[in-house]
């Protein structure tokens, strides 16, 4: 058995054998034990590591996996199944790695994936398309010897190994075993804290999406020779707003505040999507809507959004914010507020957006911001609060930047004494009564948005970003 043999490891349904090449087998084919009622959703998530490894894993014989003669690697480890920024950026990052390779004739890589970082949704992955489910499927299968591998860490620096938490660690050996270690990371302050700064260090690249995170990176102690801006690629061709009939978002929303507008034969209606937690500014959102806007006016606001760490009786939230605030109901009433806390699929997103006339997500600090992009790619108007990682594609032009009236301290939760924006609540009023009296404006704005989402960050455009920079690292 020669040097390289003993190099091998192989991972098979679940277990890992020596001297063998590694097997991406362990996720991705979508719990069969559960879709025949075998395993219970609580009991999915409480035991997470075997779950996946169960239920992901179909039964295969050797002959059904893939070895696809490339001389070179990527293995591609996030949270694909989890349905949260990292998930979604991730599956972006991989489609189109996926359909660029495919288009080379002697390609130098191959791809296989691994989920790891985070939580399994079984509802996100049975919202995903038959076409990505067997897509994935088949970079699972996948497999490559380590030293000819290049991994990438596309999660928080808590998971890379040795990871500070419960996870499949990324990479799931020492670094010293790979070709190449890439950690993909954000964060949506004004800094990092030490033990990430330490991990970061110990990649051998750090790619991050903008340029705000190539100046806090830097900033925070990360070598500037390690940092890597990688834009984040936007299915233009899957949000593409003349594919779709708008969702009717009243049949998948309770009303919270206000009268009910279902039977107005024209309203305004305002979108928000976040996952429930202080940094999106929803404070700020029903602050300003409700201080602006009456139940005079033909105007709605929807709030998509889900549990972060935290209950998901968000309607009892809403009522008590307000009730709490020092807004005065208007005589008229209360302006039109709605709340979506179901799931919805990913295949019926763009219909949200088409929905809508206006996006709006005063937050405090994004690392990308998926929602915002997807809604541009959609032609939506978007209002967005002009600082961190937004800021690498937000303009007067295609958008409707808020400004931010200093910094404040982050006050709980793992960035604790970090800063972020603090947006204007009152352009924020003055802005979305603005696109409401002005629709023509919000369509130009809207229209502009697509088209930068199409000529600067198509999945193709990005795809061979990437793959040159790969190459730059095996071809030396």
């Amino acid at each position: 058995m020669d040097s390289d043999e003993n190099q091998q490891l192989q991972i098979r349904r679940g277990i890992r054998f020596p001297s063998k090449p590694i097997c991406f087998i362990s996720a991705l084919v979508l719990f069969l034990a559960i879709l025949f009622s075998v395993v219970t959703k609580s009991s999915h998530f409480s035991h997470r590591r075997s779950i996946f490894r169960l239920n992901f894993t179909p039964k295969l014989r050797d002959d059904d996996f893939i070895e696809i003669e490339a001389p070179y690697c990527i293995l591609w480890m996030a949270p694909f199944l989890s349905g949260g920024g990292y998930s979604s950026e991730a599956w972006s990052y991989i489609s189109a790695l996926n359909a660029y390779i495919k288009k080379q004739k002697n390609p130098i890589f191959k791809l296989g994936i691994e989920h790891h970082g985070d939580l399994e949704n079984s509802e996100f992955w049975n919202g995903l398309s038959s076409e990505t489910r067997t897509m994935a499927i088949e970079l699972h299968r996948n497999r490559c010897r380590l030293n000819q591998t290049i991994v990438i860490c596309h999660s928080e620096p808590g998971a890379w190994y040795p990871p500070l938490f419960e996870t499949l660690p990324c990479p799931q050996l020492p670094y010293d075993y790979y070709k190449f270690v890439i950690g993909r990371t954000m964060f949506e302050t004004d800094r990092l804290n030490p033990e990430h700064v330490n991990r970061c260090n110990k990649m051998d690249q750090v790619w991050v999406p903008s340029d705000f995170h190539v100046d806090t990176f830097q900033k925070s102690g990360i070598s500037p020779l390690k940092v890597v801006k990688i834009v984040q690629p936007v299915d233009f061709d899957f949000f593409d707003p003349f594919k779709y009939l708008p969702l009717n978002l009243f049949s998948v929303s309770k009303l919270v505040l206000g009268s009910d507008k279902q039977s107005s034969h024209k309203i305004y209606t305002f979108l928000s999507v976040f996952k429930w937690e202080y940094r999106k500014g929803w404070d700020v959102l029903l602050t300003s809507y409700l201080g602006e806007f009456s139940g005079e006016d033909e105007v709605a606001l929807f709030i998509l959004t889900n549990a972060y760490h935290s209950e998901k009786d968000f309607g009892s939230r809403i009522t008590e914010f307000v009730a709490k605030s020092t807004l005065e109901k208007p005589v008229e009433g209360w302006a039109s507020v709605y709340l979506i806390d179901s799931h919805v699929p990913q295949v019926d997103l763009p219909r949200v957006y088409l929905a809508a006339d206006a996006f709006a997500l005063p937050s405090r600090g994004e690392g990308w911001g998926r929602p915002i992009v997807e809604a541009m790619a959609m032609a939506r108007p978007v209002i967005v609060t002009n600082w961190s990682g937004p800021v690498e594609y937000l303009s007067d032009e295609n958008s409707c930047p808020l400004r931010f009236e200093g910094m404040s301290e982050v006050k709980e939760g793992p960035f604790m004494g970090h800063f972020w924006a603090e947006p204007c609540g009152d352009e924020l009023r003055l802005i979305m009564r603005r696109v409401m009296m002005n629709p023509n404006e919000g369509e130009r704005k809207g229209t502009q948005a697509r088209l930068e989402m199409v000529t600067r960050f198509s999945p193709e455009i990005i795809a061979q970003d990437i793959m040159k920079k790969l190459e730059q690292i095996v071809i030396v």
